[in-house]
This record gives structure tokens, sequence and C-alpha cells, in this order.
């Protein structure tokens, strides 16, 4: 008796070969689901985190689909070789433009996606980013390795070139749970409650405020009194000053760009 496909990978999966021609038959895809494609040297690692918690359930629901595809598969040789020396000399491997090039085609005949290559050197990913993404059919992200991608290929297809931040990883295969992370919560119906993502932190170009519970009273600490006035406009007000403040003490960069937008003089506090 076949297995079932694997709960994690939602209406999806794949199985790595050692051949292109056994991923090229046709599978079905979720009819008008948010797709996120990762062609990867390490499929396996998929879905990840993205497994867990209120992404996973949305995985498994068929609110979002998630479409590993092994770089390796594409490669040459008796061991599937992806890349080769730097032109021009120096140290380290670069992906090959024709590898890839492949694995992008065959991405594309599945579902023709944006195209994005996770680089240190690319445009930062922020939550504006996320919200593009969401509101499209989907992304094909390409996980770089070793010293990048061969510039060819990034031309010859116009792939946009993104980073998670001002930091080198040893692959994107990180970067890439990252960014689909913060882009399937955007999703209608995976968090469930439209409200907390109006509050959160970036919502407005600021941080988030500052959060109590339970219990009223712990190691001598209160929470502060206007949380539970009952004043709901208090309230209101004493989150919005505290988001400017803590926006403005830690991230004077987003704090510049909140005062353009609203035109607020920079000694409000």
């Amino acid at each position: 008796m076949s297995e079932p496909p694997s709960k994690s990978h939602g209406r999806l999966s794949i199985a790595p070969s050692s051949a292109p021609r056994d991923l090229m038959s046709d599978r079905p895809s979720v009819a008008a689901a948010w797709c996120a494609q990762v062609i990867t040297l390490f499929p396996e690692v998929f879905p990840g985190v993205l497994g867990a918690s209120l992404t996973g359930k949305a995985l498994d629901q068929g609110l979002w689909q998630l479409d590993p595809i092994d770089l390796r598969v594409f490669g040459e040789g008796k061991h599937r070789k992806v890349d080769d020396t730097p032109a021009g000399g120096g140290a380290g491997l670069v992906l090959r433009a024709d590898i890839v090039g492949k694995a992008i085609r065959f991405a594309q005949k599945r579902q023709k996606l944006l195209l994005v290559h996770l680089s240190p050197r690319g445009k930062p990913f922020v939550q504006s980013t996320a919200r593009q993404w969401a509101d499209g059919p989907g992304v094909c992200l390409i996980a770089g390795r070793f010293e990048g991608l061969d510039q060819r290929v990034i031309d010859h297809f116009g792939i946009e070139e993104i980073s998670l931040g001002d930091f080198v990883l040893t692959g994107g295969e990180i970067a890439a749970q990252a960014m689909i992370d913060a882009t399937v919560r955007l999703l209608p119906g995976v968090l469930g409650n439209a409200v907390s993502v109006e509050e959160e932190s970036f919502s407005d170009g600021l941080l988030e405020h500052p959060q109590y519970t339970r219990p009223a009273l712990w190691e001598g600490r209160g929470i502060p009194e206007v949380l539970t006035s009952g004043d709901h406009g208090a309230v209101d007000e004493w989150r919005a000053r505290k988001a400017r403040a803590l926006t403005k003490a830690r991230r004077p960069d987003l704090w510049d760009a909140y005062l353009a937008r609203h035109a607020r003089d920079e000694d409000s506090p």
C-alpha cells in the first residue's frame, strides 16, 4: 500500500530523485492557493518551521501551498554538479547559470511566479515586501549557496534580489522560511484575526507598543494603570505614544520615515 502524501506539505509532496525527468510529471495544485516555490539544494529541510503552528495548519488546510524544487537533480555528471569556480579567479564556487536556468524553467512550467534570489546584496526584506507578495499568486525563491549565482541567469530572467538582513548565512533556506512565514501570515484566514495584523510592529511603520497580561503583579512590577482602567480611548493613546517613543529610540530610520509620512514634528513624544 502506498504512503499518503506528507501532511506537512499540505496537498502537495515532492520526492527528490537522481534525474530531472523523474520530476517532470504533472502534479495537481490547490486552486487559487498562494504558492511558495523554493529552488534549493536541500528540499528536505522544508517545510521546517513552516509546518508548525498557524502556518502549518494553514498549509494542511490548503490555504497556501509549498513546492520545494531540488536543484541537484538538474546538475551534470555522476555527482550532479551545480557549481563551478568563479570566472576571473577567487575563492569559493558559483551556482551555474545553465543549471539554475533549467530549474527555473521547470518551476515556471508548474506555475509562473515572481522570481527572487535570496542574496545578502539584495534590497532588504521588509513588511511591505511581505504584503506585496501576499497580494500576488505566490513567489519562487532561489536559495543561494556558495559565492552566489551567475549574474547572467539573474539578468536573463529579471530575477529580483532580496536580503533578510545585513549578515551572511550559509545558504538561503533559513531566509526563505522566514520570508515565507512573514508572507503567509498575511493571507486571508491564516491568523483568523485581522485586527492583530493591523496592530503589530511595522503595521504603520512603527514598532509595536509593550504588551502585558496576568498576573497583575509580578516580582513587584505591576501593569500600567491605564491598561486596566477600562478607558479604551486612553489605552489607544497610551499604546500609540509608547509605539512612537520605542520607534524613535530604537529605530531612527523608521522614525524618520514615519515623520516624513505623517509630517510630525521631530520632537513629538
